[in-house]
């Protein structure tokens, strides 16, 4: 632990399109002051958020040897990939990573150089000189440092020398105004191009947990027995945040009614698995089987998730705890019926279901609001009840889609922009200090 700080250096970059134009920022700081001895910022063509963000570390450290060449520098950046792959806690696998690493692990004695992990909103001094270089290279120009800018960030860098505000329980954090920021870590599930599925239980273990650098270094820590805990803190300059307490999120396997895709809530028939749904079921326990990390199982109330979290929790010798949180939301008088058939009955209620998360199904149904606020309350209470644990939580569709759009922070319509396989897997980090990181498998179905 280093016992003096002669620079503080915050770094951020930034792609509009990932890839799209990217540019990076970096401000060198008086810790005692929070005064800027320094600016950089550069418009650096068509590139990655990662690839921008190790381009503004890089220039801040090389702003920083400038200085003074003997500095040792605290550098504070919201990217936790860079910040963790730089700290020599991740792997760093992507091969336009490794030399932008190599080359900021050059400019400074390793020893010298100190790193830690902060949330976005107090790395707005980096964040608004990327954009100002970005909004230069726009208009075919290059960035120029103002006077007047290094004033904008004073007051807020005063805070370098004010120890950090305890961090409170995951369940605290969610009910507060900065309720689970996400660290959007996700490749899109769904989409034109699905995952490829693999052909055996171990595979499917090892594409869930794949070395896709931007999808899986946030969450590969905590999903790995072996791996240390995550502290953002850890070198002493800030709070140690713990292991996160991480969901794993496994859709049940296919009823008679999954393939048919008609509506199946709490409302309907309560339907069990099929064939192929028993077989989804046997295989997703031999990949978490073949992972070993998930300490508990939790159900949803409904047959379907039952039997599937039975199969797995006997294939891992524990137990299964069922939760009336996760069930699936009530469709009302849409149960047992396809889209067409509810458009052709229900046509208003339907275009109203689909416009607003206010509206319920036909005959008293549960609304997406109404399913929010009840997922998020279970969320919050397994939070507290399971920290710094891996628990696999065995539910439907609509329970899963909302645990990753408060995740991500996306909006309400999000809930229409993702498609769950059966038996599908995801899973979803939640750190002390309120952010979130997801990781998406969604095609099973040559599982049948």
């Amino acid at each position: 632990m280093q016992t003096s700080v002669r620079f503080v250096v915050e770094a951020d970059g930034g792609s509009r399109g990932n890839p799209g134009p990217a540019g990076y920022g970096a401000v060198v700081l008086d810790p005692a002051t929070g005064e800027t001895l320094a600016e950089r910022a550069e418009y650096i063509g068509v590139a990655t958020n990662n690839v921008a963000e190790y381009k503004g570390l890089i220039a801040g450290l090389a702003a920083a040897r400038e200085l003074a060449s003997d500095a040792q520098v605290l550098v504070r950046m919201d990217s936790k990939l860079v910040v963790e792959q730089m700290s020599g806690r991740w792997k760093i696998r992507h091969p336009d990573m490794k030399p932008l690493a190599a080359e900021a692990a050059r400019i400074l004695p390793r020893a010298q150089v100190t790193y830690e992990w902060i949330p976005r909103e107090q790395n707005k001094h980096a964040d608004r000189l990327a954009n100002e270089a970005m909004d230069a290279g726009k208009r075919g120009k290059q960035w120029e440092p103002s006077a007047s800018t290094a004033a904008l960030d004073h007051g807020a860098a005063r805070a370098l020398a004010t120890p950090p505000a305890p961090v409170g329980p995951p369940g605290d954090a969610a009910k507060g105004a900065a309720a689970v920021r996400a660290a959007l870590v996700t490749a899109a599930a769904g989409t034109a191009t699905p995952t490829p599925m693999p052909t055996s239980a171990q595979e499917l273990a090892d594409a869930l947990f794949a070395d896709d650098e931007a999808l899986t270094e946030a969450i590969e820590p905590c999903l790995d027995a072996d791996a240390p805990a995550v502290a953002a803190g850890s070198h002493g300059w800030g709070p140690d945040m713990g292991a996160p307490a991480t969901f794993v999120l496994l859709r049940h396997g296919e009823t008679a009614l999954t393939p048919q895709k008609r509506f199946s809530g709490s409302g309907g028939s309560d339907p069990e698995l099929s064939p192929a749904g028993l077989r989804q079921a046997a295989a997703v326990a031999e990949a978490l089987a073949a992972r070993g990390t998930v300490q508990t199982v939790i159900s949803s109330p409904l047959r379907r998730c039952r039997e599937t979290a039975k199969a797995v929790a006997d294939r891992l010798g524990l137990t299964v705890t069922v939760e009336e949180g996760l069930r699936e939301v009530d469709f009302g008088a849409w149960e047992g019926l396809t889209f067409a058939e509810v458009q052709q009955r229900f046509p208003d209620d339907l275009q109203a279901w689909l416009d607003s998360p206010k509206a319920a199904p036909t005959g008293g149904g549960e609304s997406f609001m109404s399913a929010t606020r009840r997922i998020s309350a279970t969320r919050d209470r397994l939070l507290s009840a399971h920290a710094g644990r891996t628990v696999l939580l065995v539910t439907h569709v609509t329970p899963v889609k909302i645990l990753v759009r408060l995740a991500l922070g996306a909006p309400p319509e999000a809930l229409f922009r993702m498609e769950l396989s059966a038996a599908s897997l995801s899973a979803v980090a939640y750190y002390a200090d309120g952010n979130a990181s997801v990781r998406l498998l969604n095609d099973t179905s040559h599982l049948r």
